[in-house]
């Protein structure tokens, strides 16, 4: 009897240094308290805008859009892609895929010019699985040019090209249910990974990360970023010549950081949730609100570098902030779920 006592009494200790674990880990005690040096220059509306990107040579956002009220594994969400030229003060979204009729619920989008186009890749989620859609763009025109999947797509998040044909994309999970996945979520179990595709094979390029979420390249620098939200923090890689990805180390950012972006100067710009436990009954449609947060961050060499609150919100403005690109004096912000992104200005 006491020998069970023990047992019992054993459990529930690391079941209360788990609990704890998770709480601390995932921001549910920090106090939010919004800050913003600048004003809400416009809404745009926008369903579920969870990643855009900017071409500073041409002027344009593209946004990828889906509305995440539906769950996708009982019923197929839809999207779109949608573009605006910041030559134009109107900030009109103007849609690019009305013509494409497969299923498409589009998270995680890349951007990369030629010599008179772009190609545009893009995650798609479907109820039959995970697929790349990759279009090419010449002016606000865009035409499909065909779909990969690969069984190394278990939960693709977002995307970097890093040379025509040539992509980076991070798998957020592991496992795509079971303990697994629940560990990962809750525990912070580090297993998922950053996949490489050379123009023909995927391959594994990274491994080892807790929630692999947003992926960006400073080609200048050879460097790769990956956000990890589950970790707080995002990891820096040397890029080899054969894609394969060399661990430098990690920035602490004492938030939840989603898709990566850069300014002129290449500093990174992240869009951030505060409290994963808050977001995630946000985005199960459990919460009306949950806080968002966007950073810069000054990476200057391995050990040197700076993080730097730019906005904080408590959720009423923009909940589930998950990308931010700056544009002069403006910043362009996505989100997970809700109606409408936000255009914010920056006082000079």
């Amino acid at each position: 009897m006491k020998t069970f006592k023990r047992v019992v009494l054993l459990l529930l200790v690391l079941l209360i240094i788990f609990i704890a674990h998770v709480l601390i880990s995932t921001g549910f005690f920090r106090s939010i308290t919004p800050h913003f040096d600048g004003t809400i220059r416009a809404q745009i509306q926008l369903k579920g805008a969870e990643d855009l990107t900017i071409s500073p040579l041409d002027s344009f956002v593209i946004i990828s859009s889906t509305d995440r009220t539906l769950d996708i594994s009982e019923q197929q969400m839809s999207g779109g892609l949608f573009l605006i030229d910041l030559k134009s003060d109107d900030f009109n979204p103007i849609p690019l895929t009305e013509d494409f009729k497969q299923p498409f619920a589009p998270h995680g989008l890349s951007i990369f010019q030629m010599d008179s186009s772009y190609q545009v890749m893009v995650i798609n989620h479907t109820t039959a699985g995970h697929s790349i859609e990759v279009f090419e763009l010449r002016e606000q025109t865009l035409r499909h040019i065909r779909t990969l999947r690969n069984e190394t797509m278990i939960r693709p998040n977002d995307l970097v090209i890093v040379d025509e044909d040539k992509f980076y994309f991070t798998n957020d999970h592991g496992y795509d249910a079971g303990i697994g996945k629940f560990l990962e979520e809750y525990g912070g179990l580090a297993v998922s990974n950053v996949v490489y595709f050379n123009s023909k094979d995927f391959k594994e390029a990274a491994n080892g990360i807790a929630y692999a979420n947003g992926i960006n390249y400073d080609k200048n620098r050879n460097l790769m970023y990956v956000s990890s939200p589950r970790g707080f923090e995002v990891k820096v890689y040397q890029v080899q010549n054969d894609g394969a990805l060399t661990f430098i180390e990690n920035i602490p950012c004492g938030t939840g950081v989603d898709n990566i972006e850069f300014d002129d100067e290449m500093n990174l710009w992240i869009g951030c949730h505060p409290n994963l436990l808050r977001f995630a009954s946000y985005a199960k449609g459990k919460k009306q609100t949950s806080p968002s947060e966007i950073i810069k961050i000054t990476y200057i060499n391995t050990g040197d570098f700076s993080v730097d609150k730019i906005y904080v919100s408590d959720g009423k403005d923009m909940s589930g902030s998950s990308v931010a690109a700056p544009w002069d004096n403006l910043i362009f912000t996505g989100n997970v779920a809700d109606r409408h992104i936000l255009v914010l200005e920056k006082k000079l």
